[in-house]
């Protein structure tokens, strides 16, 4: 396939080139620029703006319905519970979005139906279940609930928000198991959080020990534990204990941040989930107050994105979407192209998200031999980075080198 016309960016950062030909072969970049082999299948892309397929390296697939009716009153049935997870799999590819992260909430059964072409929806990297304490951030359960009817919700195959793990040995356990379903890193919660019911954001949760117990079991499958912290005590303690992400990061500071580039820790901010909650949380089928915990995540994350670059840290992307609508992921990229640029905002979210995902080897760039996951937009979104959050503007989605979505 000869894709011709575009304006390439090939998520480097380095300087858009007009006019620039791509060459596909076996769902791989064969070549960029040259001319068309004899009997290429030429696609027209003049006029449009090419990049690495997007990536969102924070997601919730598994919390695609309305919070309170899947958790706490437990309204829905499985079906009604798939079909939601399967569109939001749908609207996320057709977004332009063809790599994900997921940080808790499927298990194998997504990532294979979506792999195997049965479900139309981007590459799925899982933790499956998320590793949270007792009373922790992770738990959505109602209050009356035991431990045991929560560990009872989960749905083989389908969705499992979280294990309940007190103590190192139980952490093991848990995250041995969340291997088991199929995991490729695993995912704590070393503080409380905004879209919780039973903590505070200052609140540290797990002990040094517990930590290090979850990060002896993913070193054992060369990977690695990423932490939710909205907190630096927190943070601090998984850091010590050898996790090697933060999602969130609302406390990074000039003195975190340091801390984070020297020992090699990745950060990835969720901005677009706290504009989203504090505009309207019940939209997330969450309580009206829990807006009121956002408090100040947006201008903390703000800071942490500059006091990161300064330092040096690889900054990733995520949107952290909850709940029934997740339509919108590209706002993380307008949100992040006013804090730096709309560059800086593409790159984190293609070659640094594939770097922080540890699948740069294959996708993230523009490059002979990376595989053909591409985004083709009608307007340029560094010029207008609204586009970015434009799906009606995303006009051609390839996915190993097949065209998934093509509205030119």
């Amino acid at each position: 396939m000869w894709l011709a016309g575009a304006t390439v960016i090939d998520g480097t950062g380095a300087d858009p080139v007009p006019g620039q030909a791509v060459l596909l072969e076996n769902g791989r970049i064969a070549a960029v620029g040259g001319s068309p082999p004899a009997g290429a299948d030429v696609v027209d892309l003049s006029g449009m703006v090419l990049t690495p397929g997007l990536i969102d390296a924070h997601v919730h697939l598994g919390l695609s319905s309305d919070l309170d009716r899947m958790s706490t009153t437990r309204q829905l049935s499985v079906a009604e519970l798939a079909a939601d997870m399967f569109d939001n799999c749908r609207q996320t590819l057709e977004s332009g979005f063809t790599t994900v992260r997921d940080t808790g909430g499927v298990d194998q059964g997504i990532a294979h139906v979506v792999e195997t072409g049965k479900v139309p929806g981007p590459r799925v990297i899982h933790c499956g279940p998320i590793l949270a304490q007792t009373g922790g951030h992770g738990y959505l359960g109602a209050d009356w609930d035991s431990a045991e009817d929560w560990a009872a919700r989960q749905i083989p195959g389908l969705l499992a928000t979280s294990l309940l793990s007190d103590g190192p040995d139980q952490v093991r356990h848990n995250a041995r198991e969340a291997f088991r379903r199929g995991a490729t890193f695993l995912k704590m919660c070393v503080t409380g959080g905004v879209v919780s019911r039973h903590d505070k954001l200052s609140d540290t949760q797990f002990t040094h020990d517990e930590i290090a117990a979850a990060v002896s079991e993913a070193t054992a499958r060369g990977t690695y534990v990423t932490v939710h912290a909205h907190n630096n005590e927190g943070l601090r303690t998984a850091i010590e204990a050898g996790a090697k992400c933060v999602e969130h990061g609302t406390a990074v500071d000039e003195e975190m941040a340091a801390l984070l580039a020297e020992r090699g820790v990745a950060l990835v901010p969720t901005l677009s989930v706290v504009y989203a909650l504090k505009e309207d949380s019940t939209a997330a089928g969450l309580p009206a107050h829990i807006g009121d915990r956002v408090g100040n995540a947006i201008e903390g994350q703000t800071a942490a994105i500059h006091h990161a670059r300064a330092a040096g840290v690889l900054i990733g992307s995520g949107s952290d979407y909850v709940g029934p609508k997740q339509q919108h992921r590209g706002l993380e990229l307008v949100l992040r192209s006013e804090i730096e640029t709309p560059m800086q905002a593409l790159v984190s979210a293609t070659r640094d998200n594939a770097r922080v995902l540890r699948i740069d080897g294959e996708v993230g760039t523009i490059e002979p031999g990376k595989i053909a996951d591409l985004t083709v937009f009608g307007a340029d979104p560094l010029a207008d980075p609204p586009v970015f959050d434009q799906p009606d503007q995303v006009k051609v989605v390839l996915q190993r080198g097949r065209i998934v979505k093509d509205v030119r």
